[in-house]
């Protein structure tokens, strides 16, 4: 057997670098310049085939509008509250807290606003459904207090407004509604 000089074997190794380097270059470069296939549900899934649903939300600032204009009726009593927007599924939006709120009322402004979404409906008139079913305070994350008033669109739920902290929930209620009232102007 032959023995292959070290300069040799330098260049056929250096040579095998090259082509190697150029082969992983070519494949990297042709997939990069392949666009990816879409996949197969999303294609499906279109307004034509009535797959999808469009729903409405309130933008940031039609949010924040509401909940000033909510904190502001509190405040023209002199109450000191919290207000919180949560959208369709619940996810707040934007908290104000007013100042001198209790500490307790920035969490049940946000469940005020949470209930009055989930049910389409003043938390106030869900109060007098405890009656018939008292179990409905146990769902997490609601709170069955006057205080929270829902936002719609289109007949439907898109947004709840929770108002905590004054010393009624007829109180909160009608600050809530302020918040509602606002979006209408």
């Amino acid at each position: 057997m032959q023995q292959i000089s070290k300069r040799a074997r330098v260049l056929t190794g250096g040579a095998a670098l090259v082509a190697l380097g150029a082969g992983t270059f070519g494949a990297v470069s042709a997939n990069a310049a392949t666009p990816a296939a879409a996949p197969a549900a999303a294609v499906k899934a279109d307004a034509k085939n009535k797959n999808t649903t469009t729903s409405t939300h309130l933008t940031i600032d039609a949010a924040t509008k509401a909940a000033q204009a909510a904190l502001d009726a509190a405040e023209k009593e002199n109450q000191r509250v919290s207000v919180a927007v949560v959208d369709r599924n619940g996810n707040t939006i934007v908290t104000l807290r007013g100042d001198g709120a209790g500490p307790q009322s920035y969490e049940s402004a946000e469940k005020k606003a949470f209930t009055a979404v989930s049910w389409n409906a003043p938390t106030t008139e869900l109060v007098k459904r405890l009656e018939q079913a008292p179990n409905l305070k146990d769902i997490p994350g609601t709170l069955f207090l006057g205080g929270g008033a829902p936002v719609t669109g289109k007949n439907a739920p898109i947004a709840g407004i929770g108002v905590a902290g004054a010393p009624s929930g007829d109180l909160d209620q009608k600050f809530a509604q302020a918040g509602v009232d606002a979006l209408a102007k």
